[in-house]
């Protein structure tokens, strides 16, 4: 302000009072800085032409004290409280901030011209800690509390170690949020044994360096909705799979960093208890056809079946699905509150709507009592059905249902228990898991096909 006299900071106001003349109109034509210009004006504008004759103000600790405090305690707006005290200038509120966070919290009225020897004698008042009035401990107390709150949040998702560049958008954030310096944010940060430390250089070459992953935004979020859509069953591998079925080459681990980027991780493998149908040599035992040689070239020429176990508020349902060793596909399947016979009928019964031509066809299960029964492998033998049987004790020459029933309770039940109120509820979330196994959910080794789709490529191809 020191190229306007008193006469131009008067006409300035009165060109805006009167004519309308902004403060953006008149920093052109003087010269000056038009933010500038702007409190000028709003400080006439509040306290009269009187102001101007103020002169040169030595403020004192007290004073700088109680204005730090209202921006800083209060948060209240430097300009509005700059306007209030009648400050000349709408910089020297900030200037005072920025001393008093530089002098480690202290109000300090520096002396202006070089200091005397007696006075650099004198030790620095930055290192006192005694000259800290209540407020500015408070307040150091507070931004603290503040940043450390803050640093132990990016390391909540599945307790993951935050990245460089997490942290560092942090510190920026609370530089701003909390009008401090990058040594006083990243020395309370690096002062915690429990937060993750970053190096004054490493912030500055963090911020400096392009993320490399802003050219992969679009895959980002395309990866992301793939992830959301198949509600977390979907693993880096699939979710490759995916993009590449629509078109996006793009390589596994690139795929695999920006998820674990994005902390998506899929549903994790749960083991739990096997449900076992065998009680014994009740009928007549068939020998292993299959021979752990699951695949079949074409549909309907190796079929798969077991029944396996639900446990839910004290009840138990059961699942008896049959599956296709050529496309994977769960040709049919029934569900019942107990393993009778009638549920692997019914099973049979269904399957052989749906697909009719079963001559030469292998029926593979286990040594379970329902596939021992007399009525079971009368009907198979009327349907020129050939049955198979895996050897006793040998979970693996059933593997290709095992691996199912794996898939099955790991992507919908396993966890998801709670949000089963009843059985009915459970029977309609396993129908429609089926559907959605069926048609929706790609294999790779169905070369990223679903069962349906790869069984209609596979038929189209033989035709």
């Amino acid at each position: 302000m020191a190229k306007l006299s008193k006469q131009d900071k008067i006409g300035i106001y009165n060109n805006w009072k009167n004519y309308g003349i902004s403060a953006n109109q008149a920093a052109k034509e003087y010269k000056v800085n038009s933010s500038t210009l702007s409190y000028l004006i709003a400080l006439i504008d509040h306290h009269g032409v009187e102001i101007l004759d103020s002169g040169h103000t030595n403020y004192s600790v007290e004073f700088k004290e109680k204005a730090i405090a209202r921006v800083l305690f209060n948060h209240e707006v430097a300009n509005q409280v700059s306007l209030e005290l009648g400050l000349p200038s709408n910089g020297m509120l900030y200037n005072w901030i920025r001393k008093y966070k530089e002098d480690g919290y202290n109000v300090i009225n520096h002396k202006k011209g070089r200091p005397t020897h007696e006075g650099q004698r004198q030790a620095n008042p930055r290192a006192s800690k005694a000259n800290k009035g209540p407020q500015a401990a408070e307040l150091e107390t507070y931004c603290r509390e503040r940043i450390c709150k803050k640093i132990e949040r990016l390391s909540l998702p599945k307790n993951q170690k935050p990245t460089a560049q997490e942290i560092a958008t942090a510190v920026t954030q609370l530089r701003q949020e909390l009008h401090v310096t990058v040594s006083f944010v990243l020395d309370t940060i690096n002062s915690n044994p429990d937060l993750p430390h970053l190096s004054r250089s490493n912030y500055y070459y963090t911020l400096s360096k392009e993320d490399k992953d802003l050219k992969n935004k679009s895959i980002m979020n395309r990866i992301k909705e793939i992830f959301e859509k198949h509600k977390h069953r979907y693993g880096y591998r699939r979710i490759t799979a995916q993009l590449r079925r629509e078109g996006i080459i793009v390589n596994h681990k690139r795929v695999k960093r920006l998820m674990v980027k994005m902390h998506l991780y899929a549903i994790a493998i749960r083991r739990r208890f096997k449900y076992s149908s065998y009680k014994g040599t009740i009928g007549k035992i068939k020998p292993n056809l299959i021979k752990r040689h699951f695949k079949a070239v074409i549909p309907d020429r190796h079929w798969y079946s077991d029944v396996t176990e639900f446990h839910l508020n004290g009840e138990k349902l059961y699942l008896s699905p049959i599956m296709d060793g050529c496309t994977q596909e769960i040709i049919s399947y029934t569900l019942s509150r107990n393993p009778v016979l009638k549920q692997v009928m019914d099973m049979l019964d269904l399957a052989y709507k749906k697909y009719p031509a079963l001559n030469g066809l292998i029926f593979h299960t286990d040594q379970g009592w329902q596939y021992q029964h007399t009525a079971f492998q009368s009907w198979l033998r009327n349907h020129g059905v050939t049955q198979s049987m895996s050897r006793k004790g040998n979970s693996l020459d059933d593997g290709m249902m095992e691996g199912f029933f794996g898939i099955l309770k790991r992507e919908m039940f396993y966890g998801f228990e709670k949000t089963f109120k009843t059985m009915e509820e459970l029977e309609q979330a396993i129908r429609k898991y089926i559907h959605y196994y069926n048609h929706d959910r790609i294999k790779t080794v169905l070369k990223n096909h679903t069962p349906i789709e790869y069984r209609n490529m596979v038929l189209n191809r033989a035709n």
